[in-house]
């Protein structure tokens, strides 16, 4: 696994900080273990522009996953977060490089790969209990084969598993029977994550999937996703603007910066952290906490010549939410 550090606590995030450059938390290449969950390998992305020209938006990115880690990405807006994202997913190639996700080279979009999208992605002409039953039915029986004796047990076993996670995310067995439009956001998007859980996919992948939603109700998910994650550990990557949310929901932050203005300069890894199992907040851990997000916000900025967390350095505050919020 890359790592720049390894740490217990906040704490001792914040002391070994302290005590190394900020050479040693950059990403080195990734481990040949064919057991990760995701291997990155040298990927490079650029977009044409004009004639004569290309943005690289992406540069040398090399990162390995281990099962059962809760990743999250960081970085300002355009640092290729949801980009790298959309390549483990298999939706986007990259131009130079490889991913594997299970050993397997990744080359489209296959069930090794869950996605839970910022927008609610539910077919409106189904119920929640068809939108959780069709991915699972589809995948396993086509039209003819379920003309098949064995579909209607199968169909069965599909139905008790989408009500028991409906009520792992917090939902009543009548909603079943409502359409996405009869419901909030909030309860959507949980249907949403149910959708992509009934997939037993090897990696989960959410891309700001809570940034849509008002403050107690992403507050409310954020716990829920934490639990659900705690009780299965499924593989997860998670991309986000918030640094707090990173630090409550992962085991790990790994930050994206771009390495210059230039339209050849592209975004390496210029932060890769490992957090407490247990995650973190600032009702928690304080003090620790604050500085902790600092640190990482200035990673994000791309100030990278920064290789302590002062609390005296000039950096944006954080925004915290207050109402119900678990930070």
């Amino acid at each position: 696994m890359v790592s720049g550090l390894s740490t217990p606590s906040a704490k001792t995030s914040l002391q070994a900080l302290n005590s190394a450059p900020a050479t040693a938390v950059a990403a080195a290449g990734p481990c040949p273990d064919p057991k990760a969950a995701v291997r990155i390998e040298h990927v490079g992305v650029s977009y044409p522009i004009g004639k004569n020209h290309r943005r690289t938006v992406l540069e040398d990115i090399s990162l390995t996953i281990d099962p059962g880690e809760f990743v999250v990405l960081l970085g300002e807006t355009g640092c290729g977060k949801s980009t790298l994202l959309r390549m483990i997913l298999g939706q986007e190639r990259p131009i130079s490089g490889n991913i594997h996700v299970g050993g397997s080279p990744v080359s489209r979009v296959d069930a090794r790969s869950g996605y839970v999208p910022q927008k609610y992605a539910l077919f409106p002409d189904r119920t929640v209990l068809g939108n959780l039953t069709m991915g699972p039915e589809t995948s396993k029986y086509h039209i003819l084969g379920r003309l098949l004796p064995s579909f209607r047990a199968f169909r069965r076993e599909v139905r008790e598993e989408a009500y028991r996670q409906l009520n792992h995310m917090g939902l009543q067995r009548s909603d079943a029977n409502k359409y996405p439009h009869q419901l909030s956001g909030g309860m959507q998007q949980r249907v949403a994550i149910a959708q992509a859980l009934m997939m037993k996919n090897r990696v989960l992948l959410m891309d700001e999937a809570f940034s849509a939603l008002d403050p107690a109700t992403r507050s409310s998910l954020q716990r829920l996703l934490r639990s659900v994650w705690s009780e299965t550990r499924p593989t997860v990557v998670f991309v986000t603007h918030n640094t707090a949310e990173a630090l409550f929901l992962g085991t790990r932050v790994i930050v994206l910066a771009r390495t210059g203005r230039e339209d050849h300069c592209g975004s390496r890894v210029a932060l890769d952290m490992q957090l407490p199992t247990s995650g973190m907040s600032l009702r928690g851990n304080g003090q620790e906490f604050l500085d902790l997000v600092d640190h990482i916000e200035h990673f994000s900025r791309g100030d990278r010549a920064t290789t302590t967390a002062d609390p005296e350095l000039e950096a944006t505050t954080p925004a915290f939410p207050t109402d119900g919020d678990p930070l």
